[in-house]
């Protein structure tokens, strides 16, 4: 089977790492570049990486994001350049070399004033920060490359980075009572199942680059609250034996963050099962999988 060339911006966040480990195994070979090697705040930069990507790359992954959701709100010139500048780049720069492009959004995009799952033609509106950089990317993206597949995903968690996983396992061993906000609804979202998405999507895309063009949600099957995710994350800690705190449940008004959550932010993925056929994340079976990787790696500091 021929391997597919992937260019990859990012190497160490979640889904990108992800992607690195499972790109073998999916027929593919990722060049990732680290942020090191590749300024996203300077789109020429970025643009120049994409052109001068070795022959036969055939498909540019953009795996890299500014993710800081308060950060963004007193931040918002780094957070547009990162989110929305360089993926422009990327995409007026495959589209002039014929490569496929893969970029991934957010949940964020969306208000979450709506009672059921959001599908990709809803309306949008973003109200953070953080959420119009994204949203910024997504338009800038469809414009300047008509069949780029961009795919939003939500609450991303895996045994490494910066995630609510890791977070809940390193605040179990500081405090024995913790207040988690159980009035915002979403959809977590195992790194490593977007990594295997995204792969599948490239797949595709190395075959026939064309016609698939658009935006495609991508989470966890079975919507939860923060404070439910935090009790399956401590039920997992509690079987292997590990100590974990009291959970108590609160509302968002108790807990004020410098940018606004949405409250109802789950994802219809009925779209990307029908058109590539990949079905939503078992979370659930996943979070067994990272909490055991995150344990055996010691280290659970973010």
């Amino acid at each position: 089977m021929k391997r597919v060339p992937i260019l990859q911006f990012g190497a160490t966040g979640q889904v990108a790492r992800e992607m690195i480990l499972r790109a073998a195994a999916a027929g593919a070979d990722v060049h990732a570049l680290p942020r090191e090697a590749c300024d996203l705040t300077d789109s020429t930069a970025v643009a120049r990486a994409v052109l001068d990507a070795p022959a036969g790359t055939a498909i540019v992954v953009n795996a890299a994001a500014y993710t800081a959701v308060d950060k963004a709100e007193t931040d918002r010139e780094t957070a547009m350049a990162v989110n929305a500048e360089a993926p422009a780049a990327m995409a007026r720069a495959c589209q002039e070399r014929g490569l496929g492009f893969i970029h991934l959004s957010t949940d964020y995009v969306f208000n979450g004033d709506k009672p059921t799952p959001y599908v990709e033609d809803d309306p949008v509106a973003p109200i953070g920060r953080y959420g119009e950089s994204k949203l910024a990317g997504e338009a800038a993206v469809r414009e300047a490359h008509p069949d780029a597949v961009i795919i939003r995903t939500s609450w991303v968690f895996s045994p490494w980075g910066k995630n609510f996983l890791r977070t809940m396992m390193r605040l179990a061993c500081e405090r024995d009572e913790l207040g988690i906000v159980d009035d915002q609804h979403g959809s977590p979202t195992p790194a490593g199942e977007v990594a295997d998405a995204v792969l599948r999507v490239a797949a595709v895309l190395a075959e026939n680059p064309q016609g698939y063009g658009g935006v495609y949600h991508f989470s966890g099957g079975e919507p939860t609250t923060w404070k439910q995710f935090a009790d399956a994350i401590f039920a997992e800690m509690t079987r292997r034996g590990l100590k974990v705190p009291r959970v108590n449940a609160i509302t968002t008004s108790q807990y004020p963050t410098p940018a606004a959550r949405p409250a109802h932010s789950v994802l219809d993925c009925t779209k990307i099962g029908r058109v590539f056929n990949i079905q939503p994340a078992d979370w659930k079976a996943a979070l067994r999988r990272d909490v055991g990787m995150a344990v055996q790696d010691g280290d659970t500091s973010s």
